[in-house]
């Protein structure tokens, strides 16, 4: 069964929070944001008790690497998920890939040592992959159009939510001195989300859009994990030419999947995606290099911890100031059309440079944060959240309506793979970074300090590009927009 997607009145613009929010379109809100809140709070339960992690089963040198497998294994998942459905079905689909999600969750909470514990999490991060992917990609599918930015809002909302739920799970268990817990936590949570996509998505397995995807490009999304493990294998050596011997190669890999793109074949992305000449692939290139920016929170808590001696609760709160930013940011302009929403685009990378610089200053210093309190770094850490969440929902908008007309759902899938592999990269420049400044040699006090400064000065230099790739996108035009009126499943 099929219909179009709901209505909404065309004078209203842009669509009010009440459309989303009521009738049918409430359920699907509820389910869609929930894979995301899923995947969010477990981010922020493992960034709360990772310090805990390393100083029982060690690994400190991996640290990174917890993250960067997690979200690999969540690019290759992305890159499947159309796939599943088109198997399964939008409902198996979730069913599946939260089955997944639950067994890493255990083998996380059994590791004996690093090793076990980094395989667990690319267990975790291929369910967790395959959610929020389906989350991002129904948007189109079952809202109207100027609902999408509200929708993406909403989406970025979680994170928001899961600042909270996410540092308080990992923090309580982290000074309980079970961070495995933490993970165990997290099974009577996917069996609430498993029982609410039971029985409120009713899709057809058959159900299939026009333009879903004839076949999976598997070559291309493994060298795009290629590209992140070299880059996060870069990150294990001490010496620089290793170091970007690393990175040299992972942009290599990423060229030659451009290369691919051009000779056809099934995309990984939308045509123009690649090229900074046309106006998706500036929003996309502005949207990587935004999302770089707060990849530095995973080494947050352990400045704070190091550093600062905060416990691992307070850190880990602290940590989530970041994304609490981004939500707010997101909730308060996704509303914004024309100019200003223009205007939010573009200075949300401003805001982001100042941030992180402020933070190369207050982080490495417990001196300062005795003088004046916790409420500067709050502050600062909201700010740099704040600052992505002000265009991100309307780059996303931008780059579903930017799409040539038959590729309107592979660039809905596509937000999920792009912010993923922004993630993970983030995540491995990091802790390259941190490992050249010496947080793991010398380490202690002294190592977390250098590494807590320099960290924040070189990760500014990505809202700097997004600075001027914002400024492209905003100047070229469009093609012609997508296909609206799209089969909508039935969801009921």
């Amino acid at each position: 069964m099929s219909a179009t997607p709901t209505a909404i009145n065309s004078n209203d613009a842009p669509a009010s929070w009440s459309d989303l929010l009521s009738g049918r379109n409430a359920l699907r809100s509820i389910t869609l944001a929930g894979g995301v809140g899923m995947h969010a709070t477990n981010v922020y339960i493992v960034t709360t008790i990772l310090p805990s992690v390393v100083k029982d089963i060690g690994g400190l040198e991996y640290y990174a690497w917890a993250t960067s497998l997690f979200v690999v294994a969540s690019i290759i998942a992305a890159g499947v998920a159309s796939r599943l459905v088109e198997w399964l079905g939008y409902r198996s689909a979730c069913l599946l890939a939260l089955l997944v999600f639950s067994l890493g969750s255990a083998g996380c909470a059994l590791a004996p040592h690093m090793v076990w514990l980094l395989a667990a999490r690319t267990v975790q991060g291929f369910g967790g992959g395959v959610l929020v992917a389906l989350s991002y990609a129904m948007i189109r599918v079952v809202f109207a159009p100027p609902l999408w930015s509200r929708a993406m809002a909403l989406m970025s909302g979680m994170w928001g939510i899961s600042t909270l739920s996410g540092p308080a799970i990992g923090g309580i268990f982290a000074q309980m001195g079970s961070w495995r817990g933490a993970f165990w936590a997290l099974l009577p949570a996917a069996i609430i989300l498993a029982l609410l996509v039971q029985f409120t998505l009713k899709v057809p397995p058959q159900s299939r859009s026009d333009d879903k995807p004839e076949s999976i490009p598997i070559l291309k999304i493994l060298l795009l994990a290629a590209a992140v493990m070299s880059v996060s294998a870069a990150s294990l050596f001490s010496s620089i030419v290793m170091n970007f011997a690393g990175i040299a190669f992972g942009v290599a890999l990423i060229a030659l999947i451009a290369w691919l793109e051009r000779r056809g074949g099934t995309r990984l992305l939308p045509s123009g995606a690649f090229s900074l000449r046309t106006r998706i692939g500036a929003l996309y290139a502005t949207m990587i290099l935004m999302i770089l920016g707060l990849t530095t929170e995973i080494y947050v808590p352990y400045f704070l911890q190091v550093i600062q001696g905060h416990s691992p609760l307070l850190a880990g709160y602290l940590t989530g100031i970041m994304s609490c930013g981004w939500t707010l940011a997101a909730l308060l302009f996704s509303s914004y059309s024309g100019t200003r929403a223009r205007f939010v685009m573009k200075a949300g990378p401003v805001v982001v440079i100042v941030a992180l610089l402020a933070l190369s200053l207050l982080l490495p210093s417990a001196a300062v944060l005795d003088s004046y309190g916790l409420l500067p770094l709050c502050i600062v850490l909201l700010l740099v959240g704040f600052g992505i969440g002000m265009g991100m929902p309307h780059l996303m908008a931008k780059i579903l309506s930017s799409a040539p007309a038959d590729e309107g759902n592979l660039a809905a899938y596509s937000l999920t793979t792009v912010q993923l592999f922004a993630t993970a990269v983030g995540a491995a420049l990091a802790g390259m970074v941190a490992a050249l400044a010496g947080v793991a040699d010398p380490g202690g006090l002294a190592g977390a300090s250098n590494a807590a400064h320099w960290l924040f000065i070189c990760f500014a230099a990505a809202p700097l590009l997004a600075f001027f790739t914002v400024r492209q996108a905003l100047r070229l035009n469009a093609p012609s927009p997508v296909k609206t009126g799209q089969a909508e499943e039935s969801l009921s």
